[in-house]
């Protein structure tokens, strides 16, 4: 029977539901490894959700982009996400000179790859939102093709409004 379990994950933390297949319970604080609409990545549960209604359990299960649980983090899982976080440290001064050097008006505040190593998210103080696009334009052009900026401010995460276009016809930042 699937369940659903609050889940805060990322280096500027985001808290999202969960899909829980396995029979194990997740009790608060336990470290797992999710599938998020970011990636792979560790996260910690804050809060099983009351089971839910059949028909509501069918909705989610057929969801194609439903986050879920994959399992318990191992040793494995937190030395690699130890190593990763350390690898973001040293990237840190050649990120913001790049930054610099594109012109960028925007501040670069922390690093973080997932846990599979498929994608470095760019966390970036931004004034102007349309800089954090330009990030990704320019480091996409730079041959960084698993780079995804996200904007935050004094609030947290800055989630661009939706404007109805597609990708590549300029209303994201693909």
């Amino acid at each position: 029977m699937s369940r659903i379990v609050l889940v805060r994950y990322g280096g500027v933390p985001e808290v999202a539901r969960f899909q829980a297949d396995a029979p194990e319970t997740f009790e608060r604080g336990t470290r797992v490894v999710v599938n998020s609409h970011r990636g792979v990545e560790l996260g910690t549960v804050l809060e099983q959700a009351p089971p839910m209604e059949e028909d509501a359990q069918q909705e989610t299960a057929d969801s194609s982009d439903q986050q879920h649980i994959m399992r318990r983090a191992t040793e494995a899982d937190e030395v690699c996400c130890a190593e990763l976080r350390t690898e973001c440290e040293g990237q840190f001064p050649k990120w913001c000179e790049r930054i610099e050097n594109w012109g960028l008006q925007l501040e670069l505040i922390d690093l973080e790859w997932l846990l599979d190593k498929k994608k470095l998210i760019l966390y970036v103080l931004i004034d102007q939102p349309s800089e954090s696009a330009n990030l990704a334009i320019r480091a996409a052009a730079s041959g960084f093709e698993t780079v995804e900026v996200q904007p935050v401010n004094a609030e947290g995460l800055v989630h661009a409004a939706p404007t109805g276009k597609t990708c590549g016809s300029g209303g994201c930042c693909h």
